[in-house]
């Protein structure tokens, strides 16, 4: 018989999934710390700022090129990671 918790573990490690990063182009700021972003495919998303840029209180204004990662679950949304210079 197996625990719960060997279960609980194997389910985690199938559930985990790798994001990807893409580059874009900042096109409308949002309420929220949030941003539409037109990426380099044409596609425009929804993007959240991340929690690091947040703290160290990075300012994104549009026309910003930045790196955006996304989840395989939702292309819709992504979480901006990186803004560059």
């Amino acid at each position: 018989m197996v625990s719960k918790n060997e279960t609980f573990n194997k389910i985690l490690i199938v559930a985990k999934e790798e994001g990807f990063k893409l580059k874009g182009q900042v096109t409308e700021a949002l309420p929220n710390a949030q941003f539409m972003v037109k990426l380099e495919t044409g596609q425009e998303v929804l993007g959240l700022l991340a929690g690091k840029l947040r703290v160290n209180r990075i300012t994104i204004i549009p026309g910003d090129r930045v790196d955006i990662e996304m989840s395989p679950y939702d292309i819709s949304k992504g979480r901006i990671v990186y803004r560059h210079r």
